[in-house]
């Protein structure tokens, strides 16, 4: 086991309390000795840690003490050294940018398929209900050209907020087929796929978006690495890191 534990998690929920929060994070944080960034906004949390395994877990469990967190759910990888330079704790509008006031996830999310269906429906080439299968990467190009499912659609967008008017452009083109939409770790493809509900598309989540994915079920259908927000660059669907040391 590498010596780094590194964590990527968010979860939809109210916070009114978000700079009376901010330091106390901070200082629990600092206190274990973690580096990375933790994100809060009115509409929820999103962080990505790292640091010695009980001391990741140990922050994790005191922050699921707080009953808006406590359904908070992490996705783990290791490495060998520490990918954050510091700790940074920032108060957002929104902890995935989108300018789009209505979505409002912690009210009600999206549908979710798991990554073990979402494998089976990819083997036999439809869902359940024998209509096609459509991936929809909500990431930004470049992260796309890392790797993506296998025929994914990419919309080539360059930062996130141009995602609802690429949808508004590509509706009618989804029409009749089930669209999942996916990313890194769930936070972009939840919004998106609620999105893409309001626009009339059949649409559901990746639940635990590329990460989540990869470590349930490994690369099936997955061709390339996923980028990564940190020193790592990239991971593998070992959840190692794969660029950082070329």
């Amino acid at each position: 086991m590498e010596p780094v534990l590194n964590i990527s998690a968010y979860l939809f929920a109210r916070i009114t309390d978000r700079e009376q929060l901010r330091p106390v994070l901070r200082e629990r944080a600092r206190a274990a000795g973690l580096k990375g960034t933790i994100l809060l906004a009115e509409e929820g949390i999103n962080m990505f840690l790292a640091g010695e395994a009980e001391a990741v877990r140990g922050f994790v469990g005191a922050l699921r003490e707080d009953p808006r967190f406590a359904s908070l759910t992490t996705k783990e990888s290791w490495s060998q050294e520490q990918p954050f330079r510091k700790l940074l704790v920032k108060l957002k509008r929104e902890i995935i940018r989108m300018d789009h006031p209505t979505i409002r996830p912690g009210q009600e999310r999206a549908p979710a398929v798991t990554p073990h269906t979402l494998k089976r429906w990819l083997d036999q080439g439809h869902d359940d209900d024998g209509r096609e299968v459509v991936m929809l990467d909500t990431r930004n190009a470049f992260e796309v050209d890392y790797g993506t499912f296998e025929g994914a659609i990419d919309w080539r967008i360059e930062r996130f907020t141009q995602f609802p008017d690429a949808a508004v452009r590509h509706r009618d083109a989804l029409g009749g087929k089930t669209v999942v939409s996916f990313c890194t770790g769930g936070i972009r493809c939840e919004k998106a796929a609620i999105h893409l509900r309001e626009e009339g598309v059949d649409a559901l989540q990746l639940d635990g978006g590329i990460l989540g994915y990869f470590e349930a079920v490994g690369e099936a259908h997955y061709d390339g690495e996923c980028f990564v927000f940190d020193e790592r660059e990239s991971l593998g669907p070992d959840l190692t890191p794969r660029r950082s040391s070329q």
